[in-house]
């Protein structure tokens, strides 16, 4: 109980932020117990001439000075031409000409694309093209949010975004600045509740749901272990998602809880809390992240700075109960 005690107040010393965070630090015993083994008025072109009006005041980990415009199409180098602007020719045959050979290559489309769908749950789904863009991050923002993700060997990339506007705008932003925009209407938001949580590289922060007083590892613990789809919003109940591609070289990565409020099948109360567990990856450093909740068609936002307890601290985890706010349902 001491031991329990002191390493509830290390934790308590480490942490600032906006607002008092109420948390408690578990022991790695105890988690191996329980965790079992903008709002949007720019039109997509203006949003498009600078990247940072999507996310303006505060932003999380901005990216900056980043102007998306659609590539030309730039011709491929012409293959074995001595000099440039020299047209290769056969010699002549018994004193005739022979026909100009034509060495030029057809240029590979560079357009770059976007379209997105409003699907279930309140969900956007997105389709990137980008043809000179194969196996490329692309970092995704929406009214507030970001992640990274990877295009597939042809440049393509097809992601599920829980929507955080009605007039929903998703931004694709390419390391060289390329990129390109999708809007579209989600009329059904309203019936829905989300909480977001997005950080930097391996911070290890996790987003746990309890529905209606269920416990840890119990059918209502809604987390990355336990994830649900969006099908889950049939039977009344939340669903989460994790975006962005881990494999990447410090990426953005996002994990955004949803309950369909509009649909209460029964009272209650939905725990949210925040967690980050103590890994190599963190151990002794500084890790920042910020909360998104959507509630009431509005979006609050706050940010998270926590000094992590040094590695001989690994495996525990540090709970962030107050962080983000638990959602009070009411059956309809």
């Amino acid at each position: 109980m001491m031991l329990k005690t002191r390493e509830m107040l290390t934790a308590a010393g480490t942490l600032t932020c906006a607002v008092g965070i109420g948390f408690i630090m578990q022991s790695g015993d105890t988690a191996k117990q329980r965790y079992s083994d903008v709002a949007q008025e720019n039109t997509p072109t203006e949003i498009a001439s600078s990247i940072v009006a999507a996310n303006s005041a505060g932003a999380f980990l901005e990216v900056q000075d980043i102007t998306l415009t659609s590539a030309q199409t730039t011709p491929m180098d012409v293959i074995v031409t001595p000099e440039a602007g020299v047209q290769l020719a056969s010699a002549p045959v018994n004193g005739l000409a022979a026909p100009e050979l034509d060495t030029s290559v057809p240029a590979a489309s560079c357009d770059i694309s976007a379209m997105a769908i409003a699907s279930k749950g309140a969900m956007i789904d997105v389709s990137l093209t980008a043809p000179c863009m194969p196996n490329e991050n692309v970092t995704v923002h929406h009214n507030g949010m970001m992640f990274t993700q990877s295009t597939a060997r042809d440049g393509s990339l097809k992601v599920s975004v829980p929507a955080m506007a009605e007039d929903a705008v998703v931004i694709f932003a390419f390391p060289n600045g390329e990129g390109a925009v999708a809007q579209v209407q989600v009329p059904d938001l309203g019936q829905y509740d989300r909480t977001a949580i997005q950080w930097k590289g391996d911070a290890g922060f996790e987003m746990h749901a309890r529905e209606f007083g269920a416990n840890y590892g119990q059918d209502g613990h809604v987390w990355a272990g336990e994830m649900r789809d969006v099908s889950a919003v049939d039977s009344a109940k939340g669903f989460l998602v994790r975006l962005g591609s881990a494999s990447a070289l410090s990426p953005f990565m996002a994990e955004i809880y949803t309950f369909p409020t509009g649909m209460g099948a029964q009272d209650g109360t939905i725990d949210l809390s925040v967690e980050a567990e103590v890994t190599l990856m963190n151990c002794g450093l500084e890790i920042e992240a910020q909360s998104l909740e959507l509630q009431s068609g509005k979006v609050k936002t706050q940010d998270l700075t926590l000094a992590v307890p040094e590695c001989d601290a690994k495996g525990s985890f540090l709970v962030l109960n107050n962080l983000v706010q638990d959602l009070k349902v009411a059956s309809n």
